[in-house]
């Protein structure tokens, strides 16, 4: 089986892009993890499928896979890379799309300057929503690791968050502490963990520790959840620069109930046509 693909980054977080409209795609996790593999396959933090909606009011279906060959629900900087591709590749004109994704609607905006805005919704902070075990909501978390308790906030972007402050990002311990926490039993499907170090109100530098994939370049949902704990817990304004190791988002959050706004880059790297 040959398919055509396309390899696309969002800030360094890069990705497989599988057009699942022209061609039929349906791989298995195996499969999914030869592609990903960065040795014997193309490469790639996540692979993209776009394919027809399955609901009337979506232009189209978004589907997302992990290096280790798992569906998970959303994926911030794919979803920009997916708006591009559907714009350069002709399946589509709109500059607004409804793209219906595994955990809701999204609505990703092709700016006028090539960068992309998408609506990630609105943030979801109930422990069942994230899914986060503990007996009730509660603006930050005691967390136990193996030497030590950290503080974290919890929230879901369509897949679930775990977001501490940390005095210096580039020294923290995201390699050691960033897989416990993924793992840790009070988050029963995993969970991304984020490492933010505040500047000032409206600057972050952010690393992110992704469910499934490792420590990425670049994590836009890890963004959004970031700048929303930073804002609930008074220490960010409402539009605040992202700096990623990959370069810089925009994220912009009018508080409970409203939906985040998250603008950044989307490139299309290469295409090709690999054998599975």
């Amino acid at each position: 089986m040959k398919l055509k693909f396309s390899k696309m980054h969002g800030l360094g977080n890069d990705f497989v892009v599988f057009d699942g409209i022209s061609q039929q795609v349906a791989l298995s996790a195996e499969q999914l993890r030869f592609v990903a593999d960065r040795h014997l396959g193309i490469g790639c933090d996540q692979i993209l499928l776009i394919e027809k909606p399955t609901r009337s009011d979506a232009d189209f279906r978004y589907r997302i896979f992990n290096s280790d060959g798992g569906e998970v629900e959303q994926c911030g900087n794919g979803a920009r890379c997916f708006v591009r591709y559907v714009h350069d590749h002709g399946l589509s004109d709109k500059n607004e799309l409804r793209v219906e994704t595994q955990s809701g609607i999204i609505m990703p905006r092709l700016e006028a300057d090539g960068a992309v805005t998408v609506n990630m919704g609105a943030p979801r902070f109930e422990p069942q929503d994230i899914p986060f075990l503990t007996d009730r909501r509660a603006p930050v978390y005691l967390l136990s690791l193996a030497d030590k308790i950290i503080e974290i906030s919890a929230l879901s972007m369509g897949n679930p968050h775990a977001v501490q402050v940390v005095d210096d990002v580039d020294a923290a311990p995201v390699a050691v502490d960033g897989p416990q926490i993924e793992h840790h039993a009070s988050f029963p499907k995993r969970v991304n963990a984020g490492f933010m170090q505040v500047l000032d109100r409206s600057h972050i530098k952010l690393r992110v520790y992704e469910r499934g994939a490792g420590e990425t370049l670049a994590c836009g949902t890890g963004a959004c959840a970031a700048v929303v704990a930073g804002i609930q817990r008074g220490l960010l304004d409402a539009a605040v620069r992202v700096t990623t190791h990959g370069g810089d988002l925009l994220i912009r959050w009018a508080g409970e109930g409203q939906p985040v706004l998250m603008t950044g880059p989307a490139v299309e790297v290469f295409e090709g046509v690999v054998e599975l």
